[in-house]
């Protein structure tokens, strides 16, 4: 049988126990795949981990979690010849689904045992890789908040966010930021910006998804000065299908972008992780760079 690495976040979803690791082997021992069952307790963990699994001549590494796992996982495979295979178990699994993987667990463990290879393009800044989309402004302030009601309150995730939100809504804060996309330089004073990894659907029901991950294009959107209520007017626009109409919103595609501000640091969400960066924050997009296994 071939041998896989199979690397899952213990927390994503109900939380995962040993019990559940071995009857995990036994699915993968189903369809004539040796499978290296770790549960993970950490990001580092699941990096580490799948690091190893390269060196040790691993060509395939199965990572089973939510897009944050998918990105721990992805950031050792990049630019390896080692094929990422996905296991959906988190809350959203947007990289997943824009793949169309199979969200049931049994269907996507027969994907990785007879699915195809296919090269997909990362996003990158400042040296950090994200599958889905790097965010500033309000996204990651709200991300932040939740983490910390969640420790402090022990709130569950869902209810932590919605306070997050309101409190970050309050509070408003803008970003006064240099954008340089093009060759050309553009001021914005902003509560967001979004950075995608190749071009998101934003028009109806669909808004978040993506038709290809393989186009080399990042899609920039900026939202121009808007108080409260034009957020919630750029919404309604996104949903009739109205969204080009919007006086106060920029969207662009480009291969690479930098945004220079003058604070020292600036919250960068990627993939709904939040970390602290210096600027200017380099965006480029690594056309093929990571190899999944795909239905």
């Amino acid at each position: 049988m071939a041998q896989v690495a199979v690397i899952v976040n213990a927390t994503a979803g109900q939380g995962y126990r040993g019990d559940w690791a071995r009857a995990l082997r036994e699915k993968f021992a189903s369809v004539d795949l040796d499978a290296d069952v770790t549960l993970a307790g950490s990001g580092a963990e699941l990096t580490g981990v799948a690091r190893e699994a390269i060196e040790d001549g691993i060509e395939t590494v199965v990572a089973g979690g939510g897009d944050g796992t998918m990105n721990a996982v992805a950031s050792a495979l990049v630019g390896t010849r080692a094929r990422m295979g996905v296991l959906p178990l988190g809350t959203l699994n947007h990289f997943a689904k824009d793949l169309n993987i199979p969200l049931a667990l049994d269907d996507a463990i027969t994907t990785i045992a007879h699915g195809r290879d296919k090269a997909v393009d990362v996003g990158e800044v400042n040296g950090r890789i994200f599958l889905n989309n790097s965010s500033l402004g309000l996204y990651p302030d709200i991300v932040r908040d939740r983490i910390n009601q969640q420790r402090r309150l022990g709130r569950g995730k869902w209810l932590a966010f919605c306070w997050a939100s309101l409190s970050a809504l309050r509070r408003y804060p803008f970003l006064s930021l240099r954008l340089n996309v093009h060759g050309s330089e553009h001021a914005r004073r902003t509560p967001f910006v979004f950075i995608g990894n190749n071009a998101y659907t934003m028009k109806g029901l669909n808004i978040g998804e993506r038709t290809r991950l393989d186009c080399g294009q990042l899609s920039l959107y900026v939202a121009q000065r808007p108080t409260r209520f034009g957020l919630v007017r750029l919404a309604g626009h996104a949903l009739l299908g109205r969204l080009h109409e919007a006086r106060d919103f920029d969207a662009v595609m480009a291969e690479d972008l930098t945004i220079h501000t003058r604070r020292k640091l600036v919250r960068v969400a990627t993939d709904g992780e939040v970390s602290l960066m210096a600027p200017p924050l380099n965006y480029r997009s690594r056309p093929g760079a990571l190899t999944v296994i795909v239905p």
